[in-house]
């Protein structure tokens, strides 16, 4: 993605990434169970849904960040079925999803950002930007968030603590990663990962939780967290950065 389209890391985009992931988690589950397409039928779709949006996202010369948390969000609902795939319908252990995918996630950053470090090694402003938003980013991030969505059912499931008592332990993990990273730390690669993949599970926890008979129901939860999401983009602008000032006008 361009960086024109592309948010700037800090407590704005932590927070809206935290509401993508809950509401991420709903939508997967909306498309499996209500829309009834399963966790495998609604795969291409949200394919097609993506490849659309990565590809108009490169005429666009507007400065907004649309494209990315679209994406985000696409991305996050595929995440949720194709792990429910693997081990509710083909129900491969989830101890074993969590070290397989955990492999493939630090292959996959340690193959993609070096080529992109590579390749981007004369642009100075782009060296240290874990927001590169490639392809290698995009698999990386669905690798994360359906390791993410695993490890929070495996805490609400195999450990017997449920929705809530998952959310409960995730939640605080999540700050605590949170506060160990106030110098700067989420700039890290291998940190920031870290801490996508704890927002995803913590966010499966939750989304779930809430999404409960006991509570919001499915369908009513998808609508109030997604209005929760899109009225925090709305509601909390970030200021321009001052080299994209005038781009696209």
């Amino acid at each position: 993605m361009q960086q024109i389209h592309l948010p700037t890391l800090g407590p704005r985009y932590w927070t809206a990434l935290c509401l993508a992931s809950i509401f991420g988690a709903n939508m997967g589950d909306y498309f499996a169970r209500n829309l009834g397409l399963g966790h495998v039928a609604g795969l291409p779709f949200l394919a097609l849904a993506f490849a659309i949006v990565i590809v108009s996202e490169r005429f666009d010369r507007a400065v907004h960040q649309a494209y990315y948390w679209v994406a985000i969000i696409i991305v996050r609902t595929a995440a949720t079925n194709f792990a429910d795939f693997a081990c509710g319908d083909m129900k491969l252990p989830r101890v074993w999803v969590i070290a397989g995918l955990t492999a493939l996630l630090a292959v996959a950053l340690v193959v993609s950002w070096q080529l992109a470090w590579r390749r981007l090694s004369d642009q100075s402003e782009a060296t240290d930007n874990v927001l590169c938003a490639d392809t290698g980013y995009w698999m990386s991030m669905f690798i994360a968030g359906t390791l993410g969505t695993v490890i929070g059912d495996y805490c609400s499931h195999n450990l017997h603590l449920g929705d809530g008592g998952a959310a409960i332990l995730l939640s605080p993990i999540l700050g605590l990663l949170f506060l160990a990273a106030r110098g700067g730390l989420l700039q890290s690669l291998w940190f920031y990962w870290l801490t996508v993949v704890t927002v995803r599970a913590a966010g499966t926890a939750v989304g779930d939780f809430v999404s409960g008979r006991g509570l919001l129901g499915l369908p009513l939860s998808t609508l109030i967290t997604g209005a929760l999401f899109i009225g925090l983009l709305i509601a909390w602008r970030e200021p321009t950065p001052p080299k994209l000032v005038g781009v696209g006008t």
